[in-house]
Order: structure tokens, then C-alpha cells, then sequence
């Protein structure tokens, strides 16, 4: 078995708030031992030098958006959600198999150059998945050398089924063009899928596979139910946008006459293998019910920025039990895949909550909220730690950079000031990926020059598609003002602060 010694690097010790000079063993892509720099030579090792850096675990996405890396730019400025989703059909639709595939691996391209190893990938296909689709996300992840989820996103009613209200406040002809739209229906979509999660083609220590109801209202209960039900009988991932804008919160109480939390557990959704996206509308009954179900949470806090969302309650959220991680959300949508920036932004709202400072939350928090709190929620017991029997998923951050200079708190200063930009190499599974500012699993620049032409071609492919969402923008978005205006219990906005 060959041997990878890490020589003199300063492990992050993120209980302690040190970082102290060791050397690594790796055999078989996992890490065998730590000892003192010198002490660890087995014959015939290859030796890395890892001085003057700062190893830190992979960090370890919850949640994205593969669609989102051809997507980028494409969501325009000041746009929420659901103005979002007015436009998805024309961001994300005439893709061919080639398309998902390249959209996955910009993705993954950003996710290793910011230090990011492994991902919660949501990702969608019009009118429904495939298992094409679904195996060429994979084999993006597969080849660039990246751990991750794959999820089909699925749906069984458009964007103006799912809001009850919203067709009878868009005028004619537009509304009758938009009631005539229509997802597959459900039993298709799983038909399509099952065939490969029955099948797994991939290794599933890197690659697995994983199934994502998009949003509770986008999806008749008995799809919901069905899709719980496939999860349990091939052991995979159940995660869902759970309560992510007010619109959201207050139909679904106008729908099922409960939270949208409560409707899932009474459709026997919760349990250990859900994660809720974002679950920034939530309030602590929800919070204790997740919990009680050994459910988890992904943080989104740049992309709930981004979009107006609302600023998720993750100190309640741990107060109430439930494991929280650290998300991105897709590249256009939270404008990146920098899981630094998310730690960080998680860990600065929570100071915007209340002036009780005890309750803020630490760098600690937040950065083992990003690695092996997000690894959990992916199912990945093994990864966000560097310790004896832990994948050696590590990074190799420069201590040269000006955030690290001079060194005092390595984990605060890490946390609150790292960027990405201190990147220097990147392993996974003792594989380099990685090293002197290029990826060495693919060629950048063929991805550059075949996305900047699939843009081009989408983009004209769709014009007819973002024409008629144009058309209907200024109605869906008084629509959902109004209903962001409504009562609500939840104050996750400054606006539903008292004056």
C-alpha cells in the first residue's frame, strides 16, 4: 500500500485555536497517522511538503445547484425566489446531456478552487430527470475527483400551480398560456430514475445518490410520499426547500392549515435522512420537530441575502437540537461556490439577532458547521476532520497571506478573514487535485471556451421562454410582495421587526 507523507504542516486544531507543525500519514486515501514533524518515515513514502501551511479538512457543501454554473449572471439584480423561478425555465431549459454535464463540472471547478471537497448537489432537468442526466452530473463529480450527492430535483406542478393564487393574478393571454405548461407527471419521474439507484454505477465513497422534492408546494403530497418512500427503500438522501421565503411560510399555512414543517412530519417525511434547505421561515415547534426526527438543516446565508429571504435562526436551530451545515446554494443564485464566505456570513448574522453575544455564533461553530456538520447531513461520516481514520480530504492554505500575518488565532482569523485566495493545494482522498493555482483533474480552459458557447446557444435557444416570463415579472412580483407583507408569527426580516 503506498504511503503519502504531509511533512511539517500546521494542523488546525479548532477546539484549541492553535495550529501546531505535524507530519501526516496516508495509506489508501485516509489518513493513518499524525505524529511530530520527523517521526513519521515509512520507506518508500512520497513526501509532500507542507510547510508553512495551514492544513484544514475539506470543507463540505450542504446544499447547491449544479443547473446554477452555465446559469450565472442569468438571474438579473434585484430579484426574490419566486421571480427566480418565473425565470428558471429560461436559465435552465434546452440542455442537452453535454450541457449538465459541463454545468456540473464549472460547479465543481469552483467548489475545489475554494477549498470545497465535497457537495449536496440539487440539480434540475425540464420537463423531468433522467437517468442520462443524472449520470452525467455524476460522472462530472466522478472525474474532477470531488465527493458529492447527486439529487434529482423534482416537481409535479409549475411555479404558478404551486402558489395558490398566483394564475388568477397574472391577466389573459399570459394566463392561459402558463395553466397549459406542465411538469411530468410524477410516476414518470421516478420511473426515470429508479433504474439507476437501483443500479449505482458510481463509487459510492465519492459519488452517491440522493432525491430532492424541490419544494413541499411544488409537489402533490402523493409525490412527496413517494419520494420518502424511494428514499427508505434504497437507503439514500431526502432533501427538500424547506420554508425559504415568507411567501412560502404563509401559503403553505393557507394550504394545509399548518407549517410546512408539521404538513411533512404528517406525511412521514421527517427523519434521519431529511435535511430542509435554508429553513429560514421556521419557528421553534418546527425547530424541536426536526430535531425530535434527527432531521438537519442546510444553511444558506449568502444566497438568503442574495435573494431577500430572510436570515435563518441557526442559534435556535441548536439550541433546538438539530445539526446544522453550511451551503452555497447554486452559482446563480448565491453568486459563487465559496464555502469560506457562507461560514463566515453565518457566523456575522447571527451578531444582527440580538445584542446577547453570548448567543452569537463562533468561528468554531460555523467552521465545524462547514465541514463535518455538512458531512454528516450528506452522510459522509468520515470527512471533515483531519484525524487517524478520516478521508484525506485536506487543504493546504498559505500562511504567507496577509489574513494569517501575524498569527494569533488561527481559527478566528481563518473563519473571518479567508476568502479562498489562500489556496494552495487541495487533496481528496489522498489524491492532489489541486496545486499551484491549477485544477490538475481537468483543463480549464476547454470548460472556459465550452461554456462561453453553450451561454451563447442556450441563451438564444430560451429567448422565446424568458420573453414570456418578462412578460409576467411586474404581476408574480406584486403577487409575492403582497404576500411577503402578510402576518406571520416569524420575523426573519427587518422588515417584520417592530419600529
Amino acid at each position: 500500500m503506498a504511503t503519502t507523507v504531509l511533512r511539517g504542516g500546521r494542523v488546525l486544531d479548532v477546539a484549541a485555536d492553535r495550529a501546531d507543525p505535524v507530519d501526516i500519514a496516508i495509506v489508501c486515501g485516509s489518513i493513518a497517522e499524525i505524529g511530530a514533524p520527523g517521526t513519521i518515515e515509512p520507506p518508500g513514502a512520497a513526501v509532500v511538503d507542507a510547510s508553512d501551511r495551514l492544513l484544514v479538512p475539506g470543507l463540505v457543501n450542504a446544499h447547491t445547484h449544479a443547473h446554477g454554473g452555465l446559469g450565472r449572471g442569468a438571474v438579473g439584480d434585484k430579484v426574490p425566489l419566486e421571480l427566480f423561478l418565473n425565470a428558471a425555465g429560461a436559465i435552465n431549459g434546452q440542455r442537452t446531456i453535454e450541457d449538465k454535464y459541463l454545468s456540473a463540472a464549472l460547479s465543481a471547478a469552483e467548489m475545489i478552487r475554494r477549498g470545497c471537497t465535497a457537495g449536496f448537489d440539487l440539480f434540475v432537468e425540464f420537463p423531468a430527470p433522467s437517468a442520462e442526466g443524472v449520470r452525467a452530473v455524476a460522472q462530472a463529480y466522478a472525474e474532477i475527483g470531488m465527493r458529492a450527492v447527486v439529487a434529482p430535483m423534482l416537481a409535479d406542478r409549475t411555479l404558478y400551480q404551486a402558489l395558490p393564487g398566483l394564475l388568477d393574478a397574472i391577466p389573459e393571454p399570459q394566463r392561459g398560456y402558463l395553466a397549459g405548461i406542465a411538469m411530468a407527471p410524477f410516476e414518470t419521474s421516478l420511473a426515470n430514475i429508479r433504474p439507476l439507484f437501483a443500479d449505482w454505477p458510481f463509487d459510492r465513497d465519492y459519488v452517491r445518490p440522493a432525491i430532492a422534492p424541490t419544494i413541499p408546494l411544488h409537489c402533490s403530497d402523493e409525490f412527496i410520499v413517494a419520494c420518502a418512500r424511494m428514499a427508505r427503500e434504497f437507503d439514500i438522501p431526502f432533501q427538500t426547500h424547506l420554508a425559504e421565503t415568507k411567501v412560502q411560510a404563509v401559503l403553505s399555512r393557507a394550504k394545509y392549515g399548518k407549517s410546512m414543517t408539521a404538513h411533512l412530519d404528517a406525511l412521514g417525511v421527517l427523519g434521519s435522512k431529511f435535511s430542509g434547505a435554508h429553513g429560514i421561515w421556521i419557528d421553534r415547534l418546527d425547530m424541536d420537530l426536526i430535531a425530535q426526527r434527527g432531521g438537519r438543516i442546510a444553511h444558506n446565508p449568502g444566497s438568503n441575502l442574495r435573494l431577500g429571504s430572510g436570515i435563518a435562526a441557526m442559534r435556535e436551530m441548536i439550541d433546538a437540537g438539530i445539526e446544522v451545515g453550511i451551503g452555497t446554494d447554486g452559482s446563480n443564485t448565491g453568486d459563487g461556490q465559496n464555502i469560506f464566505e457562507a461560514a463566515r456570513l453565518a457566523a456575522y448574522l447571527s451578531r444582527m439577532q440580538g445584542p446577547e453575544y453570548g448567543r452569537w455564533i463562533t468561528a468554531r461553530e460555523a467552521f465545524e458547521a462547514a465541514t463535518a456538520g455538512s458531512a454528516r447531513l450528506l452522510g459522509f461520516d468520515k470527512l471533515g476532520r483531519i484525524a487517524p481514520g478520516f478521508a484525506a480530504d485536506i487543504v493546504f492554505l498559505r500562511l504567507d497571506q496577509p489574513q494569517y500575518v501575524p498569527l494569533r488565532s488561527p481559527t478566528v482569523q481563518m473563519v473571518f478573514g479567508e476568502s479562498g485566495s489562500a489556496v494552495d493545494k487541495v487533496m481528496i482522498g489522498g489524491r492532489m487535485v489541486f496545486a499551484d493555482g491549477k485544477l490538475l483533474t481537468l483543463d480549464e480552459a476547454k470548460l472556459r471556451r465550452e461554456a462561453e458557447a453553450a451561454a451563447a446557444r442556450l441563451d438564444a435557444a430560451n429567448e422565446r421562454i424568458r420573453q414570456t416570463g418578462a412578460s409576467v415579472h411586474d404581476f408574480v412580483g406584486a403577487f409575492c410582495v403582497a404576500h411577503g407583507r402578510a402576518g406571520c408569527h416569524i420575523r426573519r426580516r427587518l422588515d417584520c421587526l417592530p419600529a
